[in-house]
This record gives C-alpha cells, sequence and structure tokens, in this order.
C-alpha cells in the first residue's frame, strides 16, 4: 500500500492543476463560438451597391447570432442583428423623422430606378449583363394583394448578393453614423447631406414586416426580412419564383396603412412624385370589361296558356270566351309557324347576354415625359403646351404666354422648364406673404422632391409655374427640405435672370411694344397675331408682381424697371414703358414727371398738372395703391431722377420773373402763413406749376404725399398717432397770375386786420387742401364757410336765422292713435265677414 500511495498522491496532484485549464480553455471556445456567426460574411466595398444603398466598415459591423421569432422568419435563415445605430435610426425614423408616409414609395421607386440606371450602364460594355425576354426589360412593377394585405415593389435592376443585403440594409455609411443619429436626436437638425441614404427604412412607416428577394447576376437568389425589431434574417430563396436578376420588397402592410391597398392612392402618389422616372412604371390595375356570355334559359315559354285563378261558376262565361279567342289565335299562328319553322331553324344563334368582368392587366402610370430632357431645338410647341397643361394640372384651351426651356452648367448643374401662365390665380396676392407654397417643381434626378420650397424663386416670381431638375443638388437625410446650401443661391440667381429674360422677351416680341419704325418690319416678318397684346395681357395679369419686385430685389431693380408698363398724359390709354418715355422726353427735360392717385380721370384734372400740360411735358399716372410704396424704392432709372409733381422741388425751366413775383407777393406770403397758423402749414411759397387754379397745396419731398396718406388712413389697424411723424409739410404754393390771388394782396395790403379777408383765406386754402387730394381735418367748419359765402353772393343777411318749426298739440296726436286703433278694429271684423262666408 505505501508502495502505491506516493504514485497516486502525484497523480491527483497533477490533476488539480491540469483540469482549470481545461476548463478555461473550453468556456473560452464556446464563448467564442455563441458570439461568432456561422460562416460570417465577408464585407467588400461597393461590390454591386444599389446607389444610394447603406454601406460601413467591416470592422464597425458586428453581428451576433439571435434566436428570432420562426411565425415570420424562415427557420433555416441566417440570423444577423442590425448595428446598433441602425435600430436607433429607424426607431427615429418611424416617429419623428418623416412627417408624410407617402414619401416611402417615393423611395423605393427611386432606389428602384438607381438600380436600374446602374445595370443600364453596365450594359454598355457588356450586353449579356441584361440577359434576355423579360429580364432585358428595364422596368418598375408594383402590385397588391389584398387579402394579404402586402404590397410589392419589383426592379430588374442590378441586384443585391449575400453581401449586399447585409451591407446595404445591414448597417449605414461609415464611421459617421454614431455622430448623424446624435445629432437627430440632441437637435433634430435634418440638414445634412444624404450620404447616408436612409430612404429604404421608410417602408418602417407603412410595414410591420419587410421581405426583400433580389437577384444578381454573381450569386444565386435571396431574401433578406426583418421585422424591425433589431434584427434581420437572410436565407436562399426556396420558396418564390425565380426574378431572373433584380429586387422585389414586399411590404405587410400595418392595419393604419391599409389605404396603400388601393389603386387610385398608388396611381395618384405615383403621378405626383415620380411621374417622370426614366423607367416605366407598371401597376397591375383591375379594369372591368364587357363580356358576352350565353344567356340562361327561362323556365317559361311566350307562349304559356292564361290560368284565370277565379270562381268557375262566378267566371264561367268570362272563361268560356277568353278559351274561344285563345284557341283561334292558337290556330292562326299555328299555320304561321309551319310555314316559317324550317327557315327560323337554319337562322337561329345561341342567346348571349353582357356582363362586367373584372380583369387585371399591368397599366402603365408615368406616360407624360420628361421634355426638359430634350434638346429644345426639337421640342415644338404643341408638346411644350401639353407638357404645361400636365404640370399646372390645367386642362384648357388656353396656351401659357411664354416659356423659358434651359439649361445650366458649371458648379451647379441642372434643367428648367418655366411657364408664364395665361390667367393669375384669384387668391395671388391676397395671401401673398402667408403662402409658402410655390408653383415651381423641385426633381432630383427626376424624382418629385416638394413644391413648398420658396428659396429657387422669389415671392414675386411665385406665379410663375415649371420644374427644376439638378443631378449635382445635395439632400438631406429626408428628402424632404432642402439645406442651406451655396448651390442654392446659385440655381436662384440663374432661375430669376432667366425668368426676367423671358418677360423681356414676350415684351420685345409683341407687336404693340415696339417703336413705329419697328412695327412695319414685324408685321411684315409675322404670319400670325399671337403675339400682339400679350404683354398687355401679361401686365393685366401680373403687374403687381413686377412692382413687388422692385420693391423687393434691389439687386435686379433696374431690370424689373425696364418691364413696369403705365398711361401717361400722352399715352391715350395705351401702356408706356420708361424706356419709351425718356424718348419722347423734352429737350433739357432732367426728371422723369409722375403723379399719384386713385384714377386716371382724377388726375387728369389734377391741378398739379396744369403748368407742365401746358408747356407739353409727358406725366406718368400711378393709379395703383402699390405705386405709393414702388416709388419710395424707383429713385432713378437710367440716370433720370423720378419727380412727383405733387411734391415739392419740381422745376419747369427758368422763369426771369420769379424774383420780381416773389418780392411783389412777400406781403402776402407772410401773412397768409401767419393766419394759418393753426393749419399745419409750413409755408407760402410762390407756384410754377399752376396756370389756371388760384393755389395748390404740396408737400415735402420725403414725406407723404396726400394719395399715401388716404391709403395709411384706410388701413384696419391704422395708428393715426405714429402716423404722425411720416405726414410731410404742407407748403400752400399761389398762383401770382390769377385774378383772386391778386385781390386778396390788395385786400391784405388795405387792412391786413379785416376778418373777412381772413375768412376768405381760410375758404381759398381749405379749397386747394380737398382739390389737391387732402382730407379736411373739419368738414363742419368749411361747409359753415361755404354756405356764410353763399349767403353774401346771395345778400342774404349774416343775422338772417332759420324758421322754428311748429309744435304738434297733443290732443291731434291721441285722436291720430284713436283713428288708428278704429281702423285696425274694423279691418279684424272685416276678415272675420269674410272667413265665415267663406
Amino acid at each position: 500500500m505505501r508502495k502505491w500511495t506516493y504514485p497516486a498522491f502525484l497523480f491527483l496532484l497533477c490533476l488539480l492543476f491540469l483540469l482549470p485549464d481545461q476548463g478555461r480553455k473550453i468556456q473560452a471556445n464556446a464563448e467564442v463560438d455563441l458570439d461568432a456567426p456561422v460562416d460570417p460574411p465577408k464585407v467588400e466595398e461597393k461590390i454591386g451597391a444599389v446607389p444610394h444603398g447603406l454601406t460601413t466598415d467591416s470592422d464597425v459591423a458586428k453581428r451576433e447570432a439571435e434566436s428570432i421569432s420562426r411565425r415570420t422568419l424562415r427557420a433555416n435563415a441566417e440570423k444577423f442583428e442590425f448595428q446598433a445605430e441602425v435600430s436607433r435610426l429607424m426607431d427615429i425614423i418611424i416617429n419623428s423623422l418623416y412627417s408624410n408616409k407617402d414619401i416611402f414609395l417615393r423611395e423605393l421607386i427611386s432606389n428602384a430606378s438607381d438600380a436600374l440606371d446602374k445595370i443600364r450602364f453596365l450594359a454598355l460594355t457588356d450586353k449579356e449583363v441584361l440577359g434576355e425576354g423579360d429580364d432585358a426589360k428595364l422596368e418598375i412593377q408594383i402590385k397588391l394583394d389584398k387579402e394579404n394585405k402586402i404590397l410589392s415593389i419589383r426592379d430588374r435592376g442590378i441586384g443585391m448578393t449575400k453581401e449586399d443585403l447585409v451591407k446595404n440594409l445591414g448597417t449605414i455609411a461609415k464611421s459617421g453614423t454614431s455622430a448623424f443619429v446624435e445629432k437627430m436626436q440632441t437637435s433634430g437638425d435634418l440638414n445634412l447631406i444624404g450620404q447616408f441614404g436612409v430612404g429604404f427604412y421608410s417602408v418602417y412607416l407603412v410595414a410591420d414586416y419587410v421581405e426583400v428577394i433580389s437577384k444578381h447576376n454573381d450569386d444565386i437568389q435571396y431574401v433578406w426580412e426583418s421585422k424591425a425589431d433589431g434584427a434581420f434574417a437572410i436565407s436562399e430563396d426556396q420558396w418564390n419564383e425565380p426574378l431572373g436578376r433584380g429586387t422585389e420588397i414586399r411590404l405587410h402592410l400595418r392595419d393604419e396603412a391599409q389605404e396603400y391597398l388601393d389603386e387610385y392612392k398608388l396611381k395618384e402618389l405615383v403621378k405626383k412624385y415620380s411621374e417622370f422616372i426614366n423607367f416605366p412604371i407598371h401597376l397591375w390595375a383591375s379594369k372591368e370589361v364587357d363580356e358576352e356570355v350565353p344567356a340562361d334559359e327561362d323556365d317559361s315559354s311566350d307562349d304559356e296558356e292564361f290560368i284565370v285563378h277565379m270562381n268557375p261558376i262566378s267566371c264561367s262565361s268570362l272563361t268560356v270566351k277568353y278559351t274561344l279567342m285563345r284557341t283561334a289565335e292558337s290556330k292562326s299562328s299555328e299555320e304561321e309557324d309551319e310555314e316559317d319553322s324550317e327557315k327560323d331553324e337554319d337562322d337561329k344563334k345561341p342567346k348571349t347576354k353582357t356582363v362586367k368582368k373584372t380583369t387585371y392587366e399591368w397599366e402603365l402610370l408615368n406616360d407624360v415625359k420628361a421634355v426638359w430632357l430634350r434638346n429644345p431645338k426639337e421640342v415644338t410647341d404643341e408638346e411644350y403646351t401639353k407638357f404645361y397643361h400636365s404640370l399646372a394640372k390645367d386642362f384648357g384651351d388656353e396656351k401659357p404666354m411664354s416659356w423659358s426651356h434651359f439649361n445650366a452648367e458649371g458648379d451647379v448643374e441642372f434643367k428648367a422648364v418655366l411657364y408664364v401662365p395665361p390667367k393669375a390665380p384669384q387668391d395671388l396676392y391676397e395671401s401673398y406673404y402667408n403662402s409658402n407654397k410655390s408653383n415651381l417643381k423641385l426633381y432630383v434626378r427626376r424624382v418629385f422632391i416638394s413644391d413648398e420650397f420658396d428659396e429657387l424663386l422669389p415671392k414675386y416670381l411665385s406665379f410663375l409655374k415649371g420644374i427644376v431638375d439638378s443631378d449635382t443638388l445635395p439632400l438631406n437625410v429626408s428628402r424632404e427640405m432642402l439645406q442651406q446650401h451655396s448651390s442654392l443661391k446659385t440655381i436662384k440667381k440663374k432661375l430669376i435672370r432667366k425668368a426676367l429674360d423671358m418677360i423681356r422677351k414676350l415684351a420685345e416680341e409683341d407687336p404693340d411694344e415696339s417703336n413705329d419704325k419697328d412695327k412695319k418690319d414685324i408685321e411684315e416678318s409675322s404670319d400670325s397675331n399671337e403675339k400682339k397684346g400679350q404683354y398687355a395681357k401679361f401686365w393685366n395679369e401680373f403687374g403687381k408682381s413686377i412692382k413687388l419686385g422692385i420693391i423687393e430685389d434691389a439687386t435686379n431693380r433696374n431690370r424689373l424697371a425696364k418691364l413696369l408698363r403705365f398711361e401717361t398724359s400722352k399715352s391715350d390709354g395705351k401702356l408706356t414703358s420708361l424706356d419709351q418715355y425718356i424718348s419722347r422726353m423734352k429737350s433739357g427735360q432732367k426728371d422723369i414727371f409722375y403723379i399719384t392717385g386713385s384714377s386716371k380721370e382724377q388726375l387728369e384734372k389734377s391741378p398739379f398738372l396744369e403748368r407742365l400740360t401746358k408747356k407739353n411735358y409727358e406725366v406718368i399716372f400711378f393709379t395703383d395703391p402699390v405705386d405709393e410704396y414702388l416709388m419710395q424704392y424707383l429713385m432713378d432709372y437710367e440716370d433720370k431722377k423720378f419727380q412727383n409733381v405733387s411734391k415739392e422741388g419740381l422745376k419747369i425751366g427758368k422763369d426771369s420773373k420769379d424774383k420780381e413775383l416773389k418780392e411783389s407777393f412777400k406781403d402776402l406770403t407772410k401773412w397768409w402763413k401767419g393766419t394759418l397758423a393753426s393749419e399745419n402749414i409750413d409755408d407760402v411759397k410762390i407756384s410754377n406749376r399752376l396756370a389756371d387754379s388760384p393755389c395748390v397745396v404740396v408737400t415735402s419731398k420725403y414725406g407723404w404725399s396726400a394719395n399715401m396718406e388716404r391709403i395709411m388712413q384706410s388701413q384696419t389697424l391704422s395708428d393715426a398717432n405714429k402716423q404722425a411723424y411720416m405726414r410731410g409739410k404742407r407748403v400752400l404754393e399761389i398762383n401770382p397770375r390769377h385774378p383772386i390771388i391778386k385781390e386778396l394782396r390788395e385786400r391784405v395790403v388795405k387792412d391786413p386786420e379785416d376778418e373777412a379777408v381772413k375768412q376768405t383765406a381760410q375758404l381759398i386754402y381749405q379749397t386747394a387742401l380737398m382739390e389737391s387730394g387732402f382730407t379736411l381735418n373739419d368738414p363742419k367748419e368749411f361747409a359753415t364757410r361755404i354756405y356764410s359765402s353763399v349767403k353774401n353772393s346771395l345778400k342774404i343777411s349774416p343775422d338772417a336765422t332759420v324758421e322754428e318749426e311748429e309744435d304738434v298739440e297733443e290732443v291731434e296726436t291721441e285722436s291720430s292713435s284713436k283713428e288708428t286703433e278704429s281702423s285696425s278694429k274694423n279691418e279684424e271684423v272685416y276678415e272675420e265677414d269674410v272667413k265665415d262666408e267663406l
């Protein structure tokens, strides 16, 4: 025993040292086996990736095997976990990123178009990649399964291998993902360039389970599936029919997204977002047709005997009579039938009836061609008109007034088509500053982005309709808003320039806008009068927009000023431009004369124009309320200053007698200024603008005119106290050649304190104030002075009073009330008598 005890002890001691090491190795190996997926995929960069797909570095992707419910995911599929960032991102997408669920279809069609673009590009060098038959058809197909609540989108693009499915649908681009998600959660900033390509994940806005079936030329067909619960599975496809090549996405729609099983809804979304995709988009749509089917034979024939269900005793005679009649008729009919029986048997055909039958067929949804992608020289006017009606949803007969089709190259490349509509919308200016909706649609690679983006055109050009399509414009993560990027400013500048050139060309091609010398040439060269009067029509519809542009756009103010049109004292009711006005200016005239008011008829009779008209000067009439604001910004044009003839500073030639007149009327002007001290009159001067009127009231050069005061006072929320500082100082200008002014000067020299003369001076001033367009502060006082003047002219005593009215006695009132009561009683009695007689 002692012999074996010592070796046994040593053996047991060795086992104690060896067993812990083996256990640790077994445990380590078990942990490695549990963590490592079976046959882990090798992630390589950009192998068959769909454009805008999701990519990441292989060292960042960490996948762990996980037991997933077998109710939805296939049992023999290889299971993966989404990156932590992807799971967080999907939560953001589903809950907050996308504000409009409809865009999921746009994103999927856009991705399908990208896949088709890539296979088409590869086919340029290798035609065999397309295959034969249906595989060679580059198209997108949409199909509905209403019973199972499945929406399918299929393309015949490049497809995805197993590695592509893991890389593109399980990860996000590069290591910037964490920073992106963190920024999204903290600040909600969407202004990030679309390098992350998360458009595919928008499917979880409407679906709770998604299958992606894909076949690449270099691999077998696989199925990618996920419930957006943090994991996805990929397996070899042994259940679905072979795709040949391409990708099919099946969306198992949520209960609250059943509206997307409606064919009409899908057609509407495709028309809105993907109408101009390069590839045809087909929908498996139902259609009712008329079909002829055999008619069912009637159980009862037309020759059935008539049976009378009556009492045979009471109806015996009627029955006998009817039986005899039927017998005679049957005999005659039998004889006729025997003669024609042989012919009828040969001509007899089986009876049919028309029934409604529902059939299914592929319906093309994007049949409108993108004309902006073609060469402008190859597009006809009819095609431009048809495209406008489709774009603007205007199916009337009127053509657009003008259009501009151009390609912009440089740092930012884009194509655009702009239209001037034939009519202005009724609410164009009612919601001018409140509406963000633009008539300009923004596309990126022929995918519709937004029509509520007012950064491409200023508000004053919002009446233009058209599209802008850019291949280089950066997008944010959701493709719903564009970021503030320098390229947008470049696009905006080019669009404004092209739009103004288009409007200017519309004016140049109008025969009514040309000079007399050019009219003959235009009339001889033109074959039709379609362009005649087009600019006048444009101005009547959109002229206010041009004026608002001058106010808002200082950069293009001079270009917009060339588009201004107005009537003048010499235009004979026709519209005139500033260039035409300058060409007709008198020699030595340095200023452009204009006047503002409520109507042309009122301005033509204005005392401010008397001397200008007499000396053959042309004056512009501005009758639109916005013109008052316009002329505060349009200070000059072509080195010519604008001069409001109702304000100070008007210069009309030189008069050698000015100094003498001022000196001779010095006493009158000084006296009159003192008399009108309470009327807020700044000064009384000799006028150089009057011819027939005795006096007129003008305002200071930089103050409000009478028309502007009227406009501001009519504002709903106007504050008279705050407006007081903007009212210009008023100056009374008198006509030294008028007999009233001369007589008044003589009276003042004789007796400056004469109250009658003061009253007359006040009356003259108030009359001039009204004639100049101002509103009287105290109309009652003015009326009193007028009536007093009328009394003097009629030689009525100033002390004459109005006769008092005689009082009516109360007795008469009571008697009249009694008569009224008796008459009403008589009427009631009469009505009762009439009712009794009836």
